[in-house]
């Protein structure tokens, strides 16, 4: 794939249409579910103006509006997550997930959810943040001692099985209530983030992914390895440093927040390199944010159309997306040639 991409007019196609679609995405999630909402009537709610049912005004600013706010950032942080992760390990089957770093803010998050007696969400971001940045600070040494990208991503995956058998233990011993409690966190859920605390979560979003953006000289220089990133005068260690604290943060409020969510930082790269035919990230990371956000508010758009007693499960929906994108990068991944 050439690296420079399509030209201008490629690019503005790409922005073009996963702009339209994330606007339309956004939209439906706001009138669409179990309660169908005229579209006229759900902007006059969004503009601040009574409905002509007053419940559709609570549905849309106490629900639907918090909820599609949520799965947008929530989407576009893990999708910036995973393109870090797969640019600074050259390997297109890097994420959060397969590496063990949701596994490991899982951690941090089941130690405060079943064994503090009463856990604020400032407390649960800061147990999954610091689980997610144990495990990425594991998998960074193991990268220094490991030269091969598929030992790398196995040992990464053995860190995550640890981690899983830790939860299960912890699980085990927790009482019946904190259990079901974390059972039902576990399953993702964009829907849990109420007006209240949507400020909370939108600022930490907001911080990691203007953090990412400013990350874009670094990330392109790494694609060309560390000693020519170094005689571009890129201070490695620190960008390293850098990528490491940014994808920390942002898998670590999308998990403490909604659940581990599966699958988005794993295959919405691939999205927006094949949208793109580009690995240049000063085009690659905003499209990647934007398709992100786009492919979140599709799956809990999904979730939320379920006809019977309530929404299905987020990672069910969301593995469905997922799965065959990744089956596809990993049978065509030299034609691809995404790292060359």
């Amino acid at each position: 794939m050439n690296n420079f991409g399509r030209g201008n007019h490629g690019r503005t196609v790409a922005y073009a249409a996963v702009g339209v679609t994330l606007v339309a995405l956004f939209f439906a999630n706001i009138v669409a579910g179990p309660v169908k909402i005229p579209f006229i009537e759900a902007l006059r709610i969004l503009f601040g103006k009574l409905a002509a049912q007053p419940s559709w005004n609570h549905i849309v600013l106490s629900s639907r509006l918090p909820q599609a706010v949520t799965a947008l950032l929530g989407g576009s942080a893990l999708a910036a997550s995973g393109l870090l992760l797969q640019t600074f390990f050259k390997n297109p089957l890097a994420g959060p997930s397969i590496l063990g770093i949701s596994d490991g803010a899982n951690l941090g998050v089941a130690l405060a959810m079943l064994y503090i007696s009463t856990t604020s969400y400032l407390t649960t971001i800061a147990a999954a943040f610091i689980g997610a940045a144990v495990v990425l600070v594991v998998i960074i040494w193991f990268s220094h001692k490991v030269r091969s990208n598929v030992m790398l991503l196995i040992i990464g995956i053995m860190v995550g099985y640890l981690a899983s058998s830790l939860i299960s233990i912890l699980n085990f011993n927790a009482s019946a209530d904190k259990v079901h409690q974390y059972v039902m966190w576990g399953m993702g859920d964009f829907g849990s983030v109420s007006m209240e605390k949507l400020p909370w979560f939108v600022s930490f979003i907001v911080a990691g992914l203007i953090a990412a953006l400013l990350l874009v000289k670094p990330l392109n220089a790494l694609l060309l390895g560390e000693s020519y990133a170094a005689n571009l005068g890129i201070n490695v260690r620190a960008a390293r440093l850098a990528i490491l604290l940014v994808t920390g943060l942002l898998t670590a409020t999308v998990t403490a927040f909604c659940g581990p969510i599966s699958f988005i930082g794993l295959a919405v790269p691939h999205i927006a390199r094949l949208s793109l035919g580009s690995s240049n990230h000063r085009s690659l990371l905003p499209v990647t944010i934007l398709t992100g956000g786009a492919i979140a508010l599709l799956c809990n758009l999904l979730s939320n159309l379920s006809t019977g007693g309530g929404p299905l499960p987020l990672n069910a929906m969301t593995s469905i997306v997922g799965a065959p994108i990744i089956i596809y990068v990993i049978m065509n991944r030299k034609n691809l040639g995404y790292f060359n």
